[in-house]
This record gives C-alpha cells, sequence and structure tokens, in this order.
C-alpha cells in the first residue's frame, strides 16, 4: 500500500494539504489515479493483525501501552481495502527513537511524521499490507477510532450506512486515496456522533 493511505483513519487532518506531496509524507506520496478497489471481508485479516501485533510487541515490550485493530479490516463483514490499520499508543510518539528503530529491525518503515496532528506516525509492513498509526498513550484519536469500530461491531444499520458510502464513494475517480478517505468524513462523524450520545 503506498505511503499516503490512511486507509479509514476516523478523523482527517485539515491541517495538511492531501492534494499534494508535502513534508509530512517521509518517503513521498503516490497517486492513485483511478477507483479504490474494496474487497469482501476476509476472516484471514483478524489473523494477519494477531501476528503482527505479537511482533510489535516483541520488540516494543513496554513501550507498548495499547495495541488495537481499528479500521474497516476490523469490522466483521464490512468492506475494505485489504490493509490491516493497527493502532499503536507509546508514551511519546514524538520520541521516535525509542519505538521506530525496533520496528525497523522487524521490516516496519516509518512512511508519515505529522507532528501538528497529535504527534501521529505512520509506519508501513513488514510482510503484509500494514498501516501502523503511532500516538501517545491518552490521545483522544486513539478513544475515536475505537469507539466507531466498537459501534459499527455492534449496530448493522450504521455498519450498512457505512458499507453503502464506502461502495459509492470507491467507484469515483481519485488521485490520491487519502482524498476517498477525507470523502467519508460526513458519514464517519454522523455515526461517531450516535454513538458518542449513546455512549457518554
Amino acid at each position: 500500500m503506498a505511503p499516503d493511505r490512511h486507509n479509514d483513519r476516523v478523523t482527517t487532518n485539515d491541517a495538511v494539504d492531501r492534494d499534494e506531496p508535502n513534508d509530512v509524507y517521509v518517503l513521498g506520496q503516490q497517486r492513485l489515479r483511478g477507483e479504490v478497489q474494496l474487497v469482501a471481508y476476509d476472516s484471514q485479516w483478524q489473523q494477519d493483525y494477531d501476528r503482527v501485533a505479537n511482533i510489535i510487541r516483541s520488540v516494543l515490550g513496554d513501550q507498548v501501552g495499547l495495541l488495537e485493530h481499528i479500521g474497516s479490516t476490523s469490522v466483521r463483514g464490512l468492506s475494505a481495502k485489504p490493509i490491516i490499520d493497527i493502532v499503536l499508543a507509546v508514551p511519546d510518539s514524538s520520541d521516535e527513537k525509542t519505538y521506530v528503530a525496533p520496528l525497523e529491525t522487524v521490516g516496519f518503515v516509518l512512511t508519515i511524521r505529522e507532528q501538528e496532528w497529535f504527534e501521529h506516525r505512520l509506519l508501513k509492513g513488514p510482510d503484509v499490507d500494514i498501516n501502523l498509526h503511532v500516538f501517545s498513550v491518552g490521545c483522544p484519536e486513539i478513544e475515536r477510532n475505537l469507539r466507531f469500530r466498537d459501534w459499527l461491531r455492534a449496530h448493522d444499520d450504521d455498519r450498512d450506512l457505512y458499507e453503502r458510502t464506502k461502495q459509492e464513494l470507491a467507484s469515483h475517480d481519485w488521485e490520491y486515496v487519502q482524498q476517498y478517505a477525507d470523502a467519508k468524513s460526513e458519514v464517519v462523524e454522523k455515526i461517531l456522533a450516535r454513538a458518542e450520545a449513546a455512549t457518554g
């Protein structure tokens, strides 16, 4: 998967121009120029997450404050781009030397550095298509992603709404995949508002 693809991140970063490459993209931004390819849910995605999560824990040890499978591949029955999104919370995501170097030893590559957006880092790899999103422990974006995932897992109506929205948007021609992700923001916010109202 190309370095610019945040997959199903709940919140977009309005401060970053997703239309043109910039210094957020460590390795540069690849263009899509076409439709987004979604595939039917595959139970292998959970197995891939479990295996990679074990690798991450083995190299980071106590640095792992939280590790969770997020995004559409974490919701049974939901179609997705076949990319495993994982959220990792470390003590300080801006302190790259404490986690990037160990992850590089097992094949991860740092591709995105968003200092203005929760000090978010994104790493790719190692042997299946993975987006590893790194935030500091307690970052509110982690809670938003988990709430969205858990709500879709438990509410068929909103999962179906999200599915229809994804399928419709995926059929458009996009220059970058992040534009597709940003286009989903309206329905994501509506679903999150329902989840937040129901769960407090």
